[in-house]
């Protein structure tokens, strides 16, 4: 591994993050073709959590947090600090201090690939973490790492300028090149999901073209019948006494 700190990043429209950001992971994730998500062990230390930032990313070994330090040095505001380890690890990297220095200088929120601790202190502060572990065990400052080189986080692939989109449902990774494209299909997806609930609310299909999905399982094999005497099945024996017990 190289030890290095690559300071410039690429730029991020800031109102392609913000819709991202509205529009949330789950239809990021669908409108993305299914990919980018990273493992659902990473997890917001408090519901109702919402980022999206440009991904400043740190590539550290496990019980040293001392990259991290090094990268808030180079986050922007606005920025996500996306944290993944050379191996698996739950130790708490972060506490409530590192914490707030990102608060400080305008971090959006932390992915973090291991643990985190002062828990009760981050959530009083409402700063955006998520993880996989809480843990108590210290860290030390004592290896190189890396900052701003691509990392595997929580499984996903992740590059320096990503954009990052975090909430209750998880973590997805938005390559930087397809960041607006990406937002104009999420929001196509999301325009097609509100008519849906409409239609939902009173009570109707969920699927618009019920007629041809229902054809499509005609034709599959499907068939509705009444009872299950009409489809050829035999009723279950009852397990109980209509006279009770001797």
């Amino acid at each position: 591994m190289k030890h290095v700190v690559i300071r410039q990043l690429p730029p991020a429209d800031p109102a392609v993050v913000e819709h991202l950001r509205m529009l949330g992971v789950a239809t990021v994730h669908e409108a993305m073709g299914r990919v980018g998500l990273m493992r659902p062990h990473m997890r917001p230390l408090f519901d109702g959590a919402q980022v999206a930032g440009r991904a400043v990313t740190v590539l550290t070994t496990p019980g040293d947090n001392w990259m991290i330090h090094v990268a808030c040095e180079v986050c922007a505001p606005a920025d996500v600090l996306v944290v993944a380890c050379t191996a698996d690890s739950t130790d708490g990297m972060v506490g409530d201090l590192l914490a707030t220095l990102m608060q400080a200088r305008g971090v959006s929120g932390l992915v973090l690939d291991a643990g985190c601790r002062d828990v009760r202190q981050i959530r009083a502060m409402k700063f955006p973490i998520w993880s996989k572990a809480i843990s108590a065990q210290g860290t030390v400052k004592a290896t190189l790492g890396a900052v701003n080189v691509p990392v595997v986080c929580a499984g996903a692939a992740v590059q320096a300028g990503d954009v990052i989109v975090a909430d209750d449902d998880g973590v997805v990774v938005v390559p930087h090149a397809r960041a607006a494209e990406v937002a104009r299909a999420a929001q196509e997806r999301s325009d097609r999901e509100e008519t849906a609930r409409v239609r939902m609310a009173a009570g109707g299909p969920a699927a618009a073209a019920m007629g041809a999905m229902r054809q499509r399982l005609v034709d599959l094999g499907m068939v509705w019948v009444d009872t299950p005497a009409d489809a050829g099945l035999q009723a279950a024996p009852s397990t109980h006494s209509l006279t009770g017990t001797p």
